[in-house]
């Protein structure tokens, strides 16, 4: 180049002209013996033409950058989203939100994409954060646009699409105690998983049980499905326990992927335990360390015995349907199918109850055994009137402790309902998996 714009007044040697007037011109060179000076003005024209178009495609890649350079930041809003799912997500949690540090969420909608449905949700009071109101669904594809503006004014705008993790690669749990519940001393937290858990511990160290009376609360798990947690001894009356739920994306383990979050806080309530002597078929009712009062009962028979040992009411029912069938008594002579058995709770998964007995002769109670495992008390048909199945329902509640004694039978398993307690300490910790 500097050849061709060689300054009039400072000329290249002769040999380079004659050299150049050789050489057979590009189209578009100005032809020979146009002024010298035009050819140089031309080619200065070209360079700034070529350096401009290298600038602009320089600041056409700049990405993010405000227009205006500096001056163009400045008006830029330093507000940030976070959605807790990443934009092409495929298994996103099924209580995706958004949440914005910089400014305040004004407006947020997620809709369904296949059919436009919108999710309702809420923005926080303080308008950093915006959640669905009910978990979505799983295996959906879901489009969300969050509007926010900062102190300022200036406002940003962030857009993400993702899909829910699958029922095939997600788990989930059913649990107790329910939110708000106030339950007995004796109950355990106790959740059941839709899947079999494989990374036991991964999945125990995002749920944590704490009581406001400072006892130590430890996970036991129940095979792979199944995870307890309870204190060395009895709550203490009158306590708060909260149970932190933090599975939503935590890995299972076989692709598995959690999707609940939750916080859970429930009371116990006054100390209630009941002891119930098959050698007296007796039942002695102790309220807060105080027995007050001793109900007449009429247990397992001979041939089928209760079982021993400390068991959790895990369900009430003001009436219900018992057939035998359901849990193995089908032989003639040895079945029963009675329709409206009142005043019952659920003491074992395999069908042991406490309830109350219309059907058998008032003799009974307290003199014999004659049910087919379960702990009877006198009570009338249709459960009216003040009877004892009635007086010791009242009483009870979910979480309360039955204790069985001096029954020819074996101990319940500590798996067979809400029965933990049957395992002392130190292998209840052992059955922790951190």
């Amino acid at each position: 180049m500097e050849l061709l714009v060689t300054p009039s007044d400072n000329p290249a040697p002769a040999r380079l002209r004659t050299l150049r007037r050789r050489l057979p011109l590009p189209v578009g060179q100005p032809q020979p013996g146009a002024p010298l000076r035009a050819r140089q003005k031309r080619g200065l024209l070209t360079t700034s033409a070529l350096i401009a178009m290298g600038a602009m495609a320089l600041s056409g890649c700049g990405g993010s950058g405000g227009a205006g350079g500096d001056e163009g930041a400045k008006d830029t809003s330093g507000i940030k989203f976070k959605v807790s799912a990443q934009d092409g997500a495929v298994d996103a949690g099924l209580s995706t939100g958004v949440r914005v540090s910089g400014g305040r969420l004004t407006d947020v909608r997620l809709v369904q994409v296949d059919n436009g449905a919108t999710v309702k949700g809420a923005i926080a009071a303080d308008g950093t954060s915006w959640k669905p109101s009910a978990q979505l669904a799983r295996g959906t594809k879901y489009k969300l646009v969050a509007n926010a503006k900062d102190d300022k004014g200036r406002t940003a705008t962030e857009n993400a699409t993702f899909t829910t993790v699958s029922a095939k690669h997600s788990f989930t749990a059913s649990y107790t105690p329910d939110d708000g519940k106030t339950v007995g001393v004796g109950m355990p937290v106790s959740f059941n998983f839709d899947k079999s858990i494989a990374d036991r511990k991964n999945v125990q160290s995002h749920i944590t049980v704490t009581s406001s009376s400072g006892q130590q609360v430890v996970g036991h798990w129940f095979g792979a499905q199944r995870l307890d947690f309870r204190p060395q001894e009895y709550w203490k009356a009158g306590s708060k326990v909260t149970m932190k739920i933090d599975l939503e994306g935590v890995k299972g383990g076989g692709n598995l992927t959690g999707v609940q979050s939750r916080t859970v806080t429930f009371t116990i309530g006054r100390s209630q335990v009941s002891t119930v002597d098959m050698h007296t078929q007796t039942m002695t009712v102790v309220r807060d360390g105080k027995a007050i009062k001793s109900v007449p009962i009429s247990g397992g028979s001979p041939k089928n015995p209760t079982y021993n040992g400390q068991m959790v009411i895990s369900e009430k029912l003001a009436q219900t349907r018992m057939d035998g069938s359901t849990v193995g008594f089908s032989n003639p002579g040895d079945s029963y199918d009675i329709p409206d058995v009142p005043h019952a709770m659920r003491l074992s998964a395999s069908g042991t109850f406490l309830h109350g007995n219309y059907w058998g002769n008032p003799s009974v109670f307290g003199r014999t055994g004659t049910s087919h495992g379960c702990v009877g008390l006198r009570d009338n048909k249709g459960g009216g009137g003040e009877t004892p199945g009635k007086w010791f329902f009242d009483q009870s509640l979910v979480g309360d402790v039955v204790v069985v004694k001096n029954s020819p039978e074996q101990t319940v398993k500590p798996e067979n309902g809400l029965n933990g307690w049957n395992l002392s300490w130190s292998d209840w910790q052992a059955g922790s998996a951190l």
